[in-house]
Parts: structure tokens; sequence; C-alpha cells
């Protein structure tokens, strides 16, 4: 039955069955994918990573926010955001007023504010590379979009916390000025209690569409956003009503209790935010999983006669003056799954057979031309360059080691390159 859910045609299946065979597809790889990637050693990487900069960066934040008047707004908002972690709360603003204290002589104009960046920058850093690799991503962001990317969020982030504690407070005072008018104000109240689900859903949605160094559809990301933004408030609404459950753990440890209890609170937190992830990935690529393969998975030979047809068909419309194909365009011609066929395509691009070409850092519109004139393309110099791959060697006295077979292996292995070398990639494709 698992088989004939992912190779039975849509066109066979009504509407209603084709939507719930979906939702099956992408919650099973989705499962599948976070097990088999041990997504949860990731989060557990990212909870040790929030902790080491959560002070860092809530001064920061508090700094800006304070320059604009609007501290109050952000400590009420941090209070009401960690509703669930009073007693941690409570001793975060503390370390964080006193680092504004002790940093107000001008060293946080200095080394203070380079290193509270730096660790910023970090945090950031390992959740790309986080969601990079759900997305199995490997080109990463360059240094000038790093610094402008992150920044721009780190600094906008307080300005959205203002706005939304403005709207909030607004909101509440029209629902108490309209008591006498019991539509109104019911629908009022409606809204401030929908106000936090809506903000961390709306949340997650930005992060699964901007964080990975891909293109991502916002249509995609909706629905895991909103699972995971409601997953996350009701995470907090557990954990609220189930303090009686933790009275015999804060009888042992005492105030410390709150350290192993908030940890477990940002493991769990992160654990959500991956998992949406993962759904959103198989969301947008499950048309790409007929065939369940990685290049690990194939041999060294089958994956030069894959690049071998890659490479042609880059070199013959390159040729004939046609448009450049993309990676999803390659797919179609050729019928290997995408993942194959990104994996080859940024090999090729190491060995400087291709040039990836974009407009966009992102991906969204990235295309792939030869990286040079195609007559010194050709089946011998792309299995050379590729099997030249890698910038570690044995530093071994090879001479003393080789013996006169050696000599006729490699004269042999240089005859098969001459050899292959006068086969043209473009002439693996017939001519249009």
């Amino acid at each position: 039955m698992q088989v004939d859910i992912w190779r039975i045609p849509d066109e066979e299946l009504s509407p209603v069955r084709r939507v719930c065979y979906e939702i099956i597809k992408v919650a099973s790889l989705a499962i599948r994918f976070f097990t088999t990637k041990r997504v949860v050693n990731q989060a557990s990487a990212l909870t040790y990573s929030t902790l080491l900069a959560i002070v860092p960066i809530l001064a920061v934040v508090f700094a800006i926010a304070r320059g604009f008047g609007y501290n109050k707004y952000i400590e009420v908002w941090f209070l009401d955001s960690f509703s669930s972690q009073p007693q941690v709360a409570e001793v975060i603003v503390g370390f964080v007023n006193s680092y504004l204290v002790h940093t107000k002589s001008g060293i946080f104009l200095g080394v203070g504010l380079i290193f509270m960046l730096y660790t910023v920058m970090m945090l950031v850093n390992n959740i790309e590379l986080t969601f990079n690799e759900i997305w199995q991503v490997k080109k990463k962001r360059s240094i000038f979009r790093t610094i402008t990317d992150y920044l721009s969020m780190f600094f906008l982030f307080p300005i959205l916390i203002v706005v939304s504690s403005g709207l909030s407070l607004f909101l509440a005072t029209m629902a108490n000025s309209m008591d006498d008018f019991l539509l109104l104000g019911s629908t009022l109240k409606f809204f401030i209690d929908a106000t936090p689900y809506f903000l961390m859903c709306l949340l997650f949605i930005a992060l699964y569409v901007l964080m990975p160094n891909t293109h991502v559809k916002v249509k995609n990301a909706i629905v895991p956003g909103i699972l995971s933004g409601i997953a996350m408030q009701m995470v907090q609404f557990v954990y609220i009503h189930s303090q009686m459950w933790v009275t015999g753990y804060n009888a042992i440890y005492g105030s410390f209790a709150a350290l192993p209890l908030f940890m477990l609170w940002v493991q769990i937190s992160w654990t959500i935010c991956l998992f949406g992830a993962e759904l959103t990935y198989t969301s947008q690529n499950l048309d790409f999983y007929d065939y369940d393969a990685h290049t690990d998975d194939i041999s060294h030979r089958y994956q030069l006669m894959i690049s071998a047809l890659l490479m042609s068909r880059i070199c013959r419309r390159f040729a004939d003056g046609k448009a450049a194909p993309s990676a999803d365009d390659l797919r179609k011609e050729t019928g290997i799954p995408i993942r194959i066929v990104n994996d080859l395509l940024f090999k090729l691009a190491e060995a400087k057979m291709v040039i990836e070409v974009s407009s966009d850092e992102k991906g969204a519109t990235s295309v792939f031309v030869p990286a040079e004139s195609l007559d010194n393309l050709s089946v011998g110099v792309m299995i050379d360059r590729l099997e030249a791959q890698g910038s570690w060697k044995l530093d071994l006295p090879l001479s003393n080691l080789m013996n006169a077979e050696w000599g006729r292996a490699v004269v042999m292995r240089m005859g098969y390159l001459k050899q292959a070398k006068d086969v043209k990639l473009e002439d693996l494709v017939e001519r249009s």
C-alpha cells in the first residue's frame, strides 16, 4: 500500500483523495528525515548556542529600545513571552540590566558591541547552517549578504516587538471601552487572545522562508508555520498549567530547577521549529521523491555517467543559442531526481566545468552555463577534473613504492583520458 501511494498518478485520484495522499506523503517524509538526519541532535546544539547568546542578544535589543525610549515595552513583552518561565525571565532581565549598567562607560560601543554582535551572528549562522542542511543547500551566503541579512533581521526585531506590543495595548484598551457593545467587545477580546498565536505563526513562516539560502515558496511555509506556532503556544499552555507536576522537582533542586526546565523548554522549541522546517522542505519538494536516492548511494562510475548527461544538456543548449537551463529544467529533461541534479551540479561547478548564474543569491533564478569554450569541454576533461577534486594529499615517497607495472598502468590511464578527450560533451546530445 505504501508503494501504491507513491506510484499512483494524480490523474487517477479524486481531489479529496489526492490531498489526503499528499498529506500522508509529506508527513511520512518529514518524520523519516527528522529521525534519520538526527534533527533532535541539531536542536540540542542550537539550544546550547541559544543559552550562550541570549543575554548578549537581549542586551543589544534592550539598548536599541532604550535609545528610542521603548525599554518598558521590551521588558513587558519579554516577561509576557516567558510567562511560562517567570523565574528565568526575571534572572535574564537582571543579567541584561546589569550588563548594560556596566557598559555605559563607552565599552558597549567598542569591544562589548563587537562581542555581542559576534555572538548574535554566530547563533544566526548556526541556525542557517541547520536550515541549509535540512534543505540540502551547500552554497553559503556571501560575507556581504551574511552581514546585511543578519544585521537587518536583528535591528528590525525590536521595532517589530514595539509595534506588536503597541497593537496589543491598543486592542486591549478598545476592548475595555466597548464592554457595553457585546459583539464588538467579544470580537476584540478574541483578537487579543489570538494575537500571540498569529505573531508566533508569522514568525515561523518568516523564518522558514528567509533563513535557508535557497528559494522557499511562501505557500509551502504557511501550513508548517501555523502548525509550529500553535504547537509552541500549546507547549507554553501545558507548561504553565503543569507546575504542580514539577513541585517535587523544585523541592529537590530549589531555585536551580529553573535552569534545566528552561533548557528543556528551549530544546522543545527548537525541535518544533526544525520539524516545521522539514515539513516545509518536503511540502515544496514532494514531486521530486519518486526515487529516494542521494549521490552518496550512487557508485562513482554512475555519478560520472550522470554528470556527462547533465553537462551534455548544458553544452548543447549553449551551442544552439538557447536559454541556459536551471536545475529543474535538467531534472525534467533527464528524469534525474532533483537532489542528485543539485549535488552533481555543485561538484561540476567546483571542478570549473559549469558556472552558476543567478540574479538572486538565494537561487530563485539560477541557471548553469559552460565554464569555458565548448571545444575544451570533453568527456576526458570532465573525468579528469572530477577525479582531481580535493585539496588534501598524502605526502608519501611514492617513487620508492612504484615499479614498472605502475608506470604501465599510468600510461594506460593517460591513453584512456586522451581518447575520452576526443568525445565532446555537446556531441552526446542530438542537435535539435
